[in-house]
């Protein structure tokens, strides 16, 4: 069998059974200051496929970014088949500023597949799309909620996509939800330029939460252990297959106030449930917030301070309310149990 041949990607080349971190261009800021995008390439020496995983596509979901350096320490990298493209962050104008954001407050997931001589946001989109998306098999895009709400950790799939729905299953996240692809998307960028990308949504901006990255960094072994790039010693599988929502519904505060909030993200709920109450600071004035149907509660605010109007409870349909309440306790018991990422850092 011939050998394999080198990984290129941007002016380097990375040789089978090697790793390293390129730096690719991105802009030089006002003060002559240079803006790279960092990848770190794991190339195998055994061929298989090209998987990449991104974070901080928003820089403040830091979440993402710490699931990628876990990643990249797991053993088993050592003996990968194929290769895999890590981008901890993708946005490091908005890392470095702790924004979502770039400088002219552009959304870059909103800039896909982006342009040479556009904007900033565009030429970074287009970079992403030139130097890792058209190398890859497959993709697997990391996210958290905005800042000041909170995600229970999700893939989000589009409809009518077998393969996405099949690897989601593999994934083993507690919910998949079915989620359209946007304009100016990666999603819908990758999509269209014949990669499927995944989409995990955990946790919430600037912070961080054990449980997501660790349903996060299980997860994509899961999925790199199926295509057969990785062995599955070490890796645990689902105890119970991801509840999945087809459509959900945002409710928002009846009116400004205090918010006190009675049920948690990841929560099965009935309809009718209390979830949570608005008062005004005089205690003169209450409303509460019900639940309009039978779902699981996959996002939530986080701030006590609401005006009306605010989302406050993202909640998803379920099909069957006992069999969605087991398996979502399962996997969530079974990532809080899972020895196999405790480190010494605390986070």
């Amino acid at each position: 069998m011939p050998a394999r041949a080198a990984f290129p990607i941007g002016r380097a080349e990375i040789a089978p059974g090697n790793r390293r971190t390129v730096d690719l261009p991105v802009s030089v800021l006002s003060d002559h200051t240079p803006v790279t995008m960092s990848v770190h390439v794991v190339h195998g020496r055994r061929p298989g496929p090209t998987v990449f995983v991104s974070g901080g596509v928003h820089g403040d979901e830091v979440i993402g970014v710490e699931i990628v350096r876990r990643l990249l320490r797991v053993p088993s990298l050592d003996s990968l088949r194929g290769t895999l493209i890590a981008v901890p962050i993708v946005n490091a104008f908005g890392f470095i500023s702790h924004s979502r954001y770039l400088p002219d407050r552009r959304d870059l997931n909103r800039m896909f597949p982006g342009s040479e001589t556009g904007p900033l946001a565009s030429r970074l989109a287009n970079l992403f799309m030139t130097e890792i998306v058209a190398r890859a098999d497959i993709g697997i895009d990391l996210h958290s909620a905005a800042i000041h709400r909170t995600n229970y950790p999700q893939i989000r799939v589009s409809p009518n996509s077998d393969r996405t729905r099949e690897l989601a299953g593999i994934f083993g996240a507690p919910i998949v939800m079915q989620s359209p692809l946007r304009d100016g998307s990666l999603r819908q960028a990758a999509k269209a330029a014949g990669t499927d990308v995944l989409l995990y949504e955990a946790g919430e901006g600037l912070r961080f939460d054990e449980l997501a990255v660790r349903a996060g960094l299980v997860g994509i072994l899961r999925v790199m252990n199926h295509m057969k790039m990785i062995p599955a010693k070490g890796i645990s599988k689902p105890k119970a297959y991801p509840q999945f929502c087809g459509s959900s519904k945002w409710l928002r505060a009846p009116m400004g106030g205090l918010l006190r909030i009675f049920k948690a993200d990841g929560a099965m709920v009935r309809q009718g449930d209390l979830l949570a109450s608005v008062s005004d600071p005089f205690g003169e004035r209450e409303r509460a917030i019900e639940a309009p149907f039978d779902g699981i509660i996959v996002g939530r605010a986080v701030m006590p301070v609401v005006n009306e109007g605010d989302a406050v409870f993202h909640l998803g349909r379920v099909g069957s309310f006992a069999k969605a309440e087991g398996a979502v306790e399962d996997i969530a018991t079974q990532l809080g149990d899972d020895p196999m990422f405790d480190e010494d850092e605390i986070i």
